[in-house]
């Protein structure tokens, strides 16, 4: 980490705790500065804030009163999640106070090579990629994510020297908050539209996108998918040397797959069905985190090695554990119709399916026909299992069965299948109905496949 003096008795705000918030202020007192951290959950409920009082940095919980302002900051890190249309940031602005983001933050600090990840789906399996992609066989130094991935970049950068590399994953909410923030790669996987809640159009969610490669220059790289007409677009935007990405075979591709490969500027780096994780869009994110392994300086074999044996993303069609030659898949993350298409049409072998989740007032005619192409029985949990067997009869499945939720479904959906056949854990729905996250959905589906087999799930 670079040691800074730019924070030595400033007065800094961060705006907004959990595991960003409570690392920002951390980091801010270790650069010595004077710190405040506001939260709005009450002090009773709130261990983040009580971790904070107990690191010795002053905390103010229940509300984001305005009157905060009073004091006199010089800067206000803020929670990513934060709206701008917060009164306590609207007052901030009209009193020209800075405000940053975490990773902007870490940025100021950080002393080893940045790649930086966005994009609207894939940014997490692409980060963790690219990570263990320069990890294998690296000689010197170490490769760490961090960002939207669920750690902090302010708590890795401080563990960085220049011999290593950060790659971050980079939301639209984060790369509003930055200034200075340059990845010498960047990467953005797609640009679909999302998050207009937050942003208030799809023009200022690309714009937000775009920032990652803002200061970037001719001596920098900026990965793209070129089968989206608008990145050809928004290219021209960046100073940054442009690598194209394409799985249909774009013109002038310098990654993309031909006869069945992956290639690297007419070198083959794998074939495609050697990919450890199914589906299209796993294809999509394998090209995204070679070609910019490959601007790192990785070697193909390397490349390849980590793709044969990447198991996914937990939760995003992770591969858990192999019983009886039935695969088992964990895609829990799958909260809406379209990722459940995509986790079903990256499977040539006959799918169990368990589905379900919280009723959000939508039928699910869309997964019809994904479900004739692909699904052999159903096994459906939640509020939304009715609804789920509707389609399913429309598709002409027989085996409609259900459960009492995602943990219970797990013996029923062994018990339909064959040798051969993959054991799919894809709900199509959020799982409030019945547990608090996805991630708890998966990791209980996980011990369930453990409980039924006997085995241990396999990690990466």
């Amino acid at each position: 980490m670079k040691q800074v003096t730019t924070y030595e008795n400033e007065k800094v705000l961060v705006l907004g705790l959990a595991k960003s918030g409570v690392n920002a202020a951390r980091l801010l007192k270790k650069l010595g500065a004077f710190v405040t951290a506001n939260d709005a959950k009450p002090f009773d409920e709130n261990p983040d804030a009580k971790e904070l009082v107990s690191d010795g940095i002053k905390v103010v919980t229940g509300s984001n009163p305005v009157s905060l302002l009073d004091e006199d900051f010089s800067l206000i890190v803020k929670n990513p999640g934060i709206p701008y249309s917060n009164p306590l940031i609207q007052a901030a602005q009209s009193r020209h106070i800075p405000i940053i983001t975490e990773v902007e933050l870490a940025a100021q600090v950080n002393d080893a090579e940045l790649i930086g990840v966005t994009g609207t789906n894939g940014k997490t399996t692409v980060t963790t990629m690219i990570t263990e992609m320069l990890n294998q066989d690296r000689p010197v130094g170490k490769a760490k994510f961090a960002g939207n991935i669920g750690v902090p970049a302010s708590q890795v950068v401080q563990t960085l020297t220049k011999d290593d590399v950060m790659v971050t994953e980079l939301s639209s909410f984060m790369l509003t908050g930055i200034k200075t923030l340059h990845p010498h790669i960047a990467v953005i996987t797609n640009m679909y539209t999302a998050h207009i809640d937050w942003h208030g159009s799809r023009e200022a969610y690309v714009a937000a996108k775009m920032r990652i490669t803002m200061n970037q220059t001719a001596d920098d790289f900026l990965v793209m998918n070129w089968d989206l007409p608008e990145q050809h677009e928004l290219a021209k935007q960046s100073k940054a040397q442009i690598i194209k990405v394409s799985r249909k075979g774009a013109t002038g591709a310098d990654a993309y797959v031909a006869d069945g490969q992956l290639m690297w500027r007419d070198e083959a780096i794998l074939p495609v069905d050697q990919i450890n994780v199914p589906g299209i869009q796993n294809v999509e994110n394998a090209l995204a985190a070679l070609a910019a392994a490959k601007v790192a300086g990785q070697s193909n074999a390397a490349i390849a090695t980590t793709l044969s044996h990447f198991n996914g993303v937990r939760h995003r069609l992770q591969y858990v554990l192999t019983y009886k030659d039935r695969k088992f898949y964990n895609d829990s993350k799958a909260t809406d119709i379209e990722a459940t298409q995509m986790a079903l049409r990256g499977f040539k072998q006959p799918v169990v399916l368990m589905a379900g989740g919280l009723d959000r007032g939508f039928t699910f005619d869309r997964l019809v026909d994904d479900l004739k192409a692909h699904v052999k029985a159903v096994v459906l949990f939640g509020q939304t299992k009715d609804l789920l067997a509707d389609a399913a009869k429309k598709a002409g499945i027989t085996e409609i069965h259900f459960a009492d939720d995602a943990v219970a479904a797990v013996p029923e959906a062994y018990k339909l299948s064959q040798p051969g056949d993959v054991v799919l854990l894809s709900p199509a729905n959020a799982s409030w109905d019945q547990f608090p996250s996805f991630e708890v959905r998966g990791d209980k589906f996980i011990k369930a496949v453990e409980q039924l087999s006997g085995e241990k799930e396999q990690q990466a």
